[in-house]
């Protein structure tokens, strides 16, 4: 047989092959999987938590020490790793954790738990799981919960600065407490917001001025000088409320009784636009009545 021959032969079994097996692209059959997909989010303060990973169910099965070994590093899930991002630098029970994503490994133990933060990457299963790579490790204790089939994370206890994360799977918990320094984060992005912030703009001192106060975040001058700016822009019942209760902190009722009585009667005199509301001045009038009282 010829060499045009060959080819032609070649060409033709080809074309059979795609006719019979081949499957066209971007026509693959999607299947469930045994252990389905989930991403869990959660914002603790301006953070941004993000839980991805895929939950295995009991099954009838012996989980811990069985199905889970003891001892050795586990995907704490089922296909590819459990990932667990920080949109900022966080604490986990204490211990510092750089903002970034990690794989989150766990190696259980009948006593303890120890929880791995991993800079390793693209991981399926914990098959190649190096112990140099780990950016935190964390011990602690698990605790004992009512029955869950499907293996899951979830957020409770949730303050502007923290959030206990909890695996929870057939009768255990094992939980673990988040932290972030929401005040000094926004104290930081106040301090940027303001030094670019538009000639006309009173509002983002303003804010910036009233978390400051509020939280007690910073130092006094800072927010008192943030204020003051916002105040030569734009004087209403917001930032005069605001200047009334930095007066009012600072010890000086008198003045803050005039600022505050000045910021009442500027609302109750405001115009209206269509569809605008009257701010509710009820409660500055009552702080002004304890000033007074005082």
């Amino acid at each position: 047989m010829n060499t045009c021959a060959l080819v032609r032969r070649a060409a033709a079994a080809a074309v059979m092959l795609s006719a019979l097996g081949a499957v066209p692209a971007g026509a693959a059959l999607r299947t469930p999987r045994p252990s389905p997909d989930a991403t869990l989010k959660q914002t603790v303060g301006i953070t941004d938590l993000t839980l991805t990973y895929s939950r295995p169910g009991v099954k009838g099965r012996e989980v811990w020490g069985k199905l889970v070994p003891y001892g050795k590093p586990w995907r704490t899930g089922a296909n590819e790793a459990t990932t667990i991002t920080t949109s900022t630098d966080v604490t986990v029970n204490g211990l510092p954790l750089p903002k970034g994503k990690y794989s989150f490994f766990t190696i259980p133990t009948v006593g303890a738990w120890t929880l791995v933060f991993s800079r390793q990457q693209e991981q399926w299963g914990a098959f190649d799981y190096d112990s140099t790579q780990d950016a935190l490790r964390v011990t602690l204790a698990p605790e004992p919960a009512d029955f869950q089939e499907w293996m899951g994370f979830e957020f409770d206890s949730l303050t502007a600065q923290s959030a206990r994360v909890s695996l929870r799977w057939e009768k255990l918990r094992v939980p673990f407490k988040v932290v972030a320094n929401t005040p000094e984060l926004v104290l930081v992005l106040a301090r940027e917001g303001i030094a670019a912030a538009k000639a006309d703009d009173w509002a983002t001192p303003y804010q910036g001025a009233r978390y400051a106060f509020e939280n007690n975040v910073g130092n006094a001058g800072e927010a008192s000088a943030w204020l003051e700016k916002s105040l030569k822009l734009k004087e209403n019942y917001q930032t005069l409320f605001l200047k009334a209760r930095m007066l009012a902190k600072g010890g000086n009722k008198t003045d803050a009784i005039t600022m505050g009585e000045k910021a009442v009667k500027l609302e109750k005199d405001r115009k209206l636009e269509k569809g605008d509301e009257r701010a509710d001045t009820a409660p500055l009038e009552k702080m002004i009545v304890e000033w007074k009282s005082k």
